[in-house]
């Protein structure tokens, strides 16, 4: 048993240090490197180096060796991140010299709530990983079906799910990588937000019956306070507020405040908004 749960840890630590390695290296090589690597950090080729990192792990260490298995592979994990991060720190030491320039999130964050409470609290984080990419997965296998079902948004991935901060001057280990892994969750959290906004103002336009939930839930579902019924209407004024809002067959269904309900759009010689043209006798205004 100790001997498959060396084995799994020091398969995954390895193969992940390759390919942090080999994510180092795609930039340098060239302009067609140079694509690749702009490519590897935009939905969807993100996802690719993202499962490898995060989720591969986690189904090669079962199938290995079971349970035991499964915690090599989550110590491999964890052992591959620290040691990227000391080889990073040290391949960087005059980017991290002390200055005020060059300071460091996790020097200053470990003065306010000490070193102990700040790294255990950053790497409680981490067992949220498996949950963000189970979320991915949904948008890409539920989401398609019921756009097309009901005529929802399409959405470009690319414009939520993407990484950048590894081009902020002066990051470095620590700050570097965790700073990447907020950069790609709050992507996939938005995004699913953001389908979520079409679910809730299709299918319950209903405000709650607690202000409290109404003024925290506006906050990333703003129809709650632009165009949910009241919750003391009836439910006519349900049935109103769809037929008011949606456009019908050949419509897109998006939620109240999508983007494309504030087009102007010509109608006959009329401007209108949206959310109240037909489908087929609309088309954008100059």
């Amino acid at each position: 048993m100790l001997n498959d749960f060396l084995t799994v840890l020091g398969l995954v630590a390895s193969s992940l240090l390759l390919g942090a390695g080999l994510l180092h290296l795609i930039p340098r090589l060239g302009s067609l490197g140079k694509r690749l690597a702009a490519a590897l950090c935009r939905a969807p080729w993100l996802d690719l180096p993202i499962t490898y990192f995060t989720a591969a792990p986690l189904f090669f260490g079962p199938i290995y060796a079971g349970w035991i298995g499964l915690l090599g592979a989550v110590c491999g994990q964890v052992a591959a991140v620290c040691i990227w991060t000391v080889l990073h720190e040290a391949a960087n030491r005059k980017r991290i010299s002390g200055d005020r320039k060059h300071t460091r999130i996790v020097h200053v964050l470990n003065k306010k709530v000490g070193r102990f409470r700040n790294h255990s609290a950053v790497w409680i984080t981490a067992g949220a990983v498996p949950i963000f990419w189970v979320v991915r997965v949904a948008q890409y296998l539920l989401w398609p079906p019921i756009r097309m079902l009901v005529r929802f948004p399409k959405y470009d991935a690319g414009e939520w799910v993407n990484c950048s901060r590894q081009k902020f001057e002066g990051l470095v280990g620590h700050d570097l990588i965790w700073c990447l892994y907020c950069d790609w969750m709050t992507g996939i959290w938005s995004l699913g937000t953001e389908m979520l906004r079409n679910v809730e103002s299709f299918w319950c336009p209903i405000r709650f019956q607690h202000d409290k939930k109404c003024a925290n839930c506006a906050i990333d579902f703003p129809d709650v306070n632009g165009g949910w019924v009241d919750a003391r209407s009836t439910m006519g004024d349900v049935a109103s507020t769809l037929d008011a809002k949606y456009p019908g067959p050949g419509g897109v269904n998006s939620w109240f405040g999508y983007q494309s309900r504030q087009a102007v759009l010509t109608v006959d010689g009329r401007t209108l908004a949206d959310g109240q043209s037909q489908a087929g006798d609309a088309k954008p205004g100059p």
